[in-house]
C-alpha cells in the first residue's frame, strides 16, 4: 500500500523515541502490516467510565457503571458505590500481576526440583553459593549433603511457601526488622503466595468485600506476596540454575538483527526455556546444517524479559522491549520468534503471516491461534530447542531479501548488575554508597521499572525520566522495559555518567559504571528491594527511612499494579506516568497518594511529564534525607 514518506516518517516520530524503532516503525506503515500504535488509534474515543475505574462486571446483575459528576446512578443493582467498584476493580487488577510474577515463579522452581532429582534435561545448578545461602535461611542442613540433595529440599521449602498454613513467607524476613513491624501494625505481612491472591479474589466477589479501605490493604498485602515471595523466589531460583548475574557488554536495539544469519528472536518472561535455545544453539550440528542452508551462523536476540535475562547472564543482545515485539517481525529478517508467556500480543501471529516469519509457543498456559505448539517440558527441554532451532534454519531460504530491512546502528550497553553485583564492587559492604549519599554526592536512588504503552511516546517516559534524575545527582537502578529504554538511549554505558551531576558523575567515574544500572527483567525488581533491604540493615533503620524513590513512566500491565504496590508497601514513594483506573473515586485517590503515608510512610503520585516527576521524587527524597539528618 502507499502512504506518503513524509507523513509516515512524522507518524513514526510520534510514536517513538529511538531512531531505529521510528525506521521499522516506517517500513511497517509501507508494508501495511498493523502495530500496536494503529489498533489504539481504532480504538478512541477509548470508554470514559472504564478509564475512571468505575465499570462493574462483577455479576450478572450487571454490567453496571456509576456516573461520579452527573445525576446519573450512584450505586450498582447490588449497591456498590464507585469507592467499591473502583477498590475491587484495583484489587482484581493487582491480584491478576501478583499471579503472573508468582506462577513465573513457581515453574522455575519446579524445574529446579526437577533437576535435583535428575529428571530435567539439560539443567544442572550453576549457583552453589546462592544454593547454600537460601538453605541457610530455610535451617536447611548442608552438611554431607550433594548439591543436588541441597537443592531438592530448598525447592520443596520454597514451593511450601505458595500454600504454607504456617502464616508467614520466609523471605519476607529479609526485610528489616522496622519494615517488618510496620506490615505487622497495618495487618499486611504476607501469609503465602497463593493464600494472598485466592483472597483477594474472594473479597471481591460481590456480597464479600465493601469496605474500600479494607480492600485496597489487602492489595498491599498481596502485592508483598509477590515482591517478597514470588518474584524473589523467581529470581532467587533462576540464579541457583543459571547463575547470579554479574557486570556484562552487549548490544540493543533491532540492528541486532542479522542480515546474513539465522535469526531467532526469544520472547517472554520464563529463562527456563530460553536458557535451553542457547544451548541448542551451540550445538555443532545445527551449526553446520544453518551453513548448508546458505547462513553464516546463528544468531539468538532476546525480546522483553526474557531477553533481559539472557543478556544478564550471557550478554545475549537484546532486539527491544514490548513494543518492538511486531517492530522485529517486520524488518523481515526473523525465521522464528519462540514465545513463553507475558506481554506476548495475541496479534503476533497475524504480524508474522506478512512475512516468512514462524511463531512457535511453548507454554500450554499461553496458546496462540496460528502459532506453532511445541510444548516445552523439563525432562525433554534440549531436544525440544533443538527443533525449534532446526526449524529456524529450514526456514531461513524462505526470507525474502527484498522485504528485509535491518537498522545498521546497535547500541553497547552494560547490564548484569544483580544486587550481590553490586555489593561486591563495593567491597561486599553498601558503605561507600551510604557515604556518598551522606556526603551528598549521590542524592538517593530511584527504581524506574515498568512497560511500554502505546499511549505514551515508545521509550520517551523512561528515558527523559532517567536523564533527569542523575542530572539531578540521583542514581537509577532499573528493570524490565524501562532498562531495555535507557539501553538504547545509551544511559547504560560508564561514558553516560557525563551526563550526570557532577556528584554522581564522579561516583560512577571511579566505579567505571553507567549512572543507570541494569538489574534484570520484571521479576528482578525483587533485586531492588534486596538493595534497599540491604542498605536499610547497615543503617538499622526500615526501608521507608531510605532516601529511595519508584517510578513507572509507561506501564500498562496488572503486574506493574503489584509491583508499584510492592514498592510503596515497603516504603517507597512511587510515581506512576499513566493514570489508574481509580480517579471516578476521589476516596481511593486520597487514601492511595495521601493517607497511605501514615501506613506505610508512602504513597503514589501520578505524573506523565518526566521532568515534573523527577520534581516529586527528588522532593521525596529530600524530605527522607531531612529526616534522617543528611
Amino acid at each position: 500500500m502507499y502512504i506518503d514518506p513524509l507523513v509516515a516518517q512524522k507518524e513514526a516520530e510520534k510514536r517513538a523515541l529511538d531512531k531505529t524503532d521510528q525506521e521499522i516503525i516506517e517500513k511497517a506503515m509501507h508494508d501495511g502490516v498493523e502495530t500496536a500504535w494503529d489498533r489504539l488509534a481504532k480504538q478512541q474515543p477509548q470508554c470514559g467510565f472504564g478509564q475512571l475505574g468505575i465499570c462493574c462486571n462483577r455479576c450478572t446483575m450487571g454490567p453496571c457503571r456509576i456516573d461520579p459528576f452527573g445525576d446519573g446512578p450512584k450505586r450498582g443493582v447490588c449497591g456498590a458505590t464507585a469507592d467499591l467498584i473502583v477498590a475491587r476493580n484495583l484489587l482484581d487488577d493487582l491480584a491478576v500481576g501478583a499471579a503472573a510474577h508468582s506462577d513465573h515463579g513457581r515453574e522455575v522452581l519446579e524445574v529446579l526440583l526437577d533437576t535435583a532429582e535428575g529428571k530435567s534435561q539439560g539443567y544442572q545448578i550453576i549457583d552453589e553459593e546462592k544454593l547454600g545461602t537460601i538453605a541457610a535461611e530455610y535451617d536447611i542442613g548442608t552438611e554431607g549433603k550433594s548439591k543436588e540433595e541441597i537443592a531438592r529440599e530448598v525447592a520443596l521449602a520454597m514451593l511450601e511457601e505458595f500454600g504454607t498454613i504456617k502464616n508467614r513467607i520466609q523471605f519476607a524476613d529479609r526485610a528489616p526488622e522496622k519494615t517488618g513491624e510496620m506490615w505487622k501494625g497495618a495487618g499486611i505481612t504476607p501469609r503465602s503466595v497463593d493464600r494472598e491472591i485466592v483472597e483477594s479474589m474472594h473479597r471481591i466477589h460481590m456480597g464479600v468485600g465493601a469496605d474500600y479501605a479494607n480492600i485496597l490493604l489487602h492489595g498491599l498485602r498481596t502485592s508483598l506476596s509477590d515482591g517478597w515471595g514470588g518474584s524473589m523466589m523467581a529470581t532467587d531460583a533462576s540464579d541457583i540454575l543459571f547463575g547470579t548475574p554479574t557486570p556484562n557488554s552487549s548490544w540493543v536495539n533491532l540492528g541486532v538483527l542479522s542480515k546474513d544469519e539465522v535469526n531467532v528472536v526469544l520472547h517472554g518472561h520464563n529463562p527456563v526455556l530460553s536458557e535451553m535455545i542457547v544451548k541448542a544453539a551451540n550445538d555443532p550440528e545445527l551449526k553446520k546444517l544453518a551453513e548448508e542452508k546458505g547462513a553464516k551462523g546463528i544468531n539468538l536476540v532476546g525480546m522483553c524479559c526474557t531477553g533481559n535475562e539472557l543478556l544478564m547472564r550471557h550478554g545475549i543482545p537484546i532486539a527491544g522491549n514490548m513494543l518492538d515485539q511486531e517492530l522485529a517481525i517486520a524488518t523481515g529478517a526473523v525465521e522464528v520468534m519462540v514465545i513463553d508467556y507475558q506481554c506476548i500480543f495475541p496479534s503476533i501471529t497475524a504480524t508474522a503471516s506478512c512475512y516468512h516469519t514462524k511463531v512457535v509457543a511453548t507454554s500450554e498456559k499461553s496458546k496462540v491461534s496460528g502459532a506453532i505448539y511445541k510444548e516445552f517440558r523439563p525432562e525433554t527441554a534440549l531436544d525440544s530447542s533443538k527443533e525449534i532451532i532446526r526449524m529456524a534454519i529450514e526456514n531461513f531460504p524462505n526470507r525474502n531479501p527484498d522485504r528485509v530491512k535491518i537498522p545498521d546502528k546497535p547500541i553497547k550497553m552494560m547490564a548484569g548488575f544483580s544486587e550481590e553485583a553490586i555489593r561486591n564492587a563495593l567491597g561486599g559492604s553498601y558503605k561507600p554508597l551510604i557515604d556518598a549519599i551522606v556526603s551528598g554526592k549521590i542524592k538517593g536512588a530511584v527504581g524506574v521499572v515498568g512497560c511500554n504503552n502505546p499511549k505514551i511516546k515508545h521509550d520517551y517516559g523512561h528515558v527523559m525520566l532517567g536523564k533527569e534524575l542523575i542530572k539531578r545527582n540521583i542514581l537509577v537502578v532499573e528493570t524490565g522495559c524501562a532498562a531495555i529504554a535507557s539501553g538504547k538511549a545509551g544511559l547504560l554505558l560508564p561514558e553516560a555518567a557525563d551526563m550526570a551531576g557532577e556528584g554522581l558523575k564522579s561516583v560512577c567515574k571511579a566505579l567505571g559504571i553507567p549512572p543507570v544500572l541494569h538489574m534484570g527483567s520484571c521479576v528482578d525488581c525483587s533485586r531492588i528491594l534486596m538493595l534497599g533491604a540491604n542498605i536499610a540493615k547497615e543503617l538499622g533503620v526500615g526501608i521507608e527511612d531510605l532516601p529511595l524513590g519508584g517510578a513507572a513512566p509507561e506501564w500498562y500491565s496488572q503486574k506493574a499494579v503489584s509491583i508499584a504496590s510492592y514498592f510503596v508497601a515497603s516504603g517507597v514513594y512511587t510515581v506512576l506516568g499513566i493514570p489508574p483506573k481509580i480517579f471516578g473515586s476521589p476516596n481511593v485517590v486520597d487514601l492511595l497518594t495521601n493517607k497511605l503515608d501514615g501506613v506505610v510512610h508512602a504513597t503514589f503520585a501520578v505524573e506523565p511529564d518526566p521532568v515534573k516527576a523527577a520534581d516529586l521524587l527528588e522532593a521525596a527524597i529530600e524530605k527522607k534525607r531531612k529526616a534522617l539528618g543528611i
